[in-house]
């Protein structure tokens, strides 16, 4: 929250606290002026039945003027009497530092429970992502123009893809990468690019061209990380573990001991050390199976994700690894959505869905399009014990992880 907010707030609280304590710091006497009231009018009820008797003869004048000035002694009494007791300025004043202190603090309170108080900076965050994606959509467009009238600008043509990955338009981004490839052949960062926005199109399968392109660019530059990284990638896919391993621990060799991706890649080695572990048996002489999964976002954590971000759809055994087994990739756009888990999706072609006796499948939304699970995602989970008649399950986005 803002400086500006808690100004508004200090005000509101201000001007409650000062309509509620200046009365608190009146003395207001203990007798007030109700009695004299009620007084004064018996007396001019009575005053007006004097005058009544007087003119129908019931009452003589020296009788009338007699009671008439009783009349008067008993008023002057009354106004006369005791005079009101002071209140004590002391008495209820201990109520005042509570109310000063306690109204702000209780009001506080139930803001920070019934509230909202991340309103604000929600509210900007997302009005800074819209603006940062129209900035995006502007320049692809300027882009555009620019390369109708400079198609040989291959600077513009990689701006222009890696636009196109950013607004996770990964089909697009793949055909400018191609674009670019054929401009400017032999060059392993287009390479990479273009293998990797065309996995990404393909739903994370680095098979076939993307694949090709990888080794390619790794022969170019044996050392560079991204071509090591997609190459683990491509040889994990391919079943093939072992030379997996091989690229990324090659890979964490060249990076820093505290670089943010070591500890990815060392997951990522750990999960091809299990599956390199299990025995390689004949293919499964169980049928293929197909998994109908409909997703849905939950109102509760609607506002925490963006049309633009991505949502891997994916199935994981309950025991074992938790590599994905089987992956598609949507749009929260795309939300509410029904898709299809089977091994036309595998992520590895040896691997069948229908080899797992428990599956967990996942919707996982992820802000910055990783494939691995962070803090911040937003995810719903659900259980197959059984997956006899191609089962069907729903999937609810409800949490946020910590």
């Amino acid at each position: 929250m803002n400086l500006e907010f808690w100004l508004v707030i200090a005000v509101l609280v201000a001007l409650a606290l000062l309509v509620i304590l200046p009365p608190l710091f009146k003395l207001t006497p203990l007798r007030t002026a109700d009695g004299e009231q009620r007084n004064t009018a018996i007396a001019r009820q009575q005053l007006a039945e004097l005058k009544v008797q007087l003119q129908n003869g019931v009452l003589s004048s020296e009788q009338y003027e007699a009671q008439y000035r009783e009349l008067q002694l008993t008023l002057l009494d009354d106004l006369e009497g005791p005079a009101p007791v002071a209140a004590n300025p002391k008495t209820g004043r201990w109520i005042v530092p509570l109310i000063a202190l306690g109204l702000p603090l209780i009001s506080l309170f139930l803001y920070g429970m019934l509230g909202e108080p991340q309103a604000l900076a929600k509210e900007e965050l997302v009005r800074s992502n819209q603006k940062t994606a129209d900035n995006v959509a502007n320049m692809v467009n300027q882009l555009l123009d620019r390369l109708k009238k400079q198609p040989d600008d291959l600077e513009g043509w990689m701006m222009l893809g890696r636009s196109y990955v950013y607004m996770q338009q990964y089909q697009n981004a793949a055909d400018v990468f191609a674009e670019l490839n054929k401009r400017k052949p032999n060059d392993p960062a287009v390479m990479l690019h273009y293998a990797d926005a065309l996995a990404m199109a393909r739903n994370g399968q680095m098979a076939g061209e993307p694949a090709e392109l990888v080794f390619q660019a790794l022969k170019l530059l044996p050392e560079d990380h991204t071509a090591l990284w997609l190459a683990g990638m491509a040889k994990a896919e391919a079943g093939d573990f072992a030379q997996a391993i091989g690229y990324w621990r090659k890979l964490s060799g060249l990076l820093p001991a505290d670089n943010e991706s070591q500890q990815q890649l060392q997951k990522m080695i750990q999960m091809a050390e299990a599956e390199q572990q299990k025995p390689q048996g004949a293919a499964s002489s169980v049928g293929s199976v197909d998994i109908q999964v409909k997703v849905v976002l939950d109102d509760a954590v609607k506002t925490k994700a963006e049309p633009q971000h991505t949502v891997f759809i994916y199935a994981q055994a309950v025991n074992g690894p938790k590599m994905p087994l089987a992956i598609v990739r949507k749009q929260v756009s795309d939300l509410p959505a029904s898709v299809v888990l089977n091994d036309s999706v595998a992520m590895q072609p040896q691997t069948h869905l229908a080899d797992f006796k428990q599956l967990r499948i996942v919707a996982r939304i992820s802000k910055t399009g990783n494939a691995m699970p962070q803090t911040g995602d937003l995810i719903g989970t659900a259980q197959l014990d059984s997956l006899s008649g191609n089962p069907s399950v729903g999937i609810t986005i409800n949490q946020e992880m910590q």
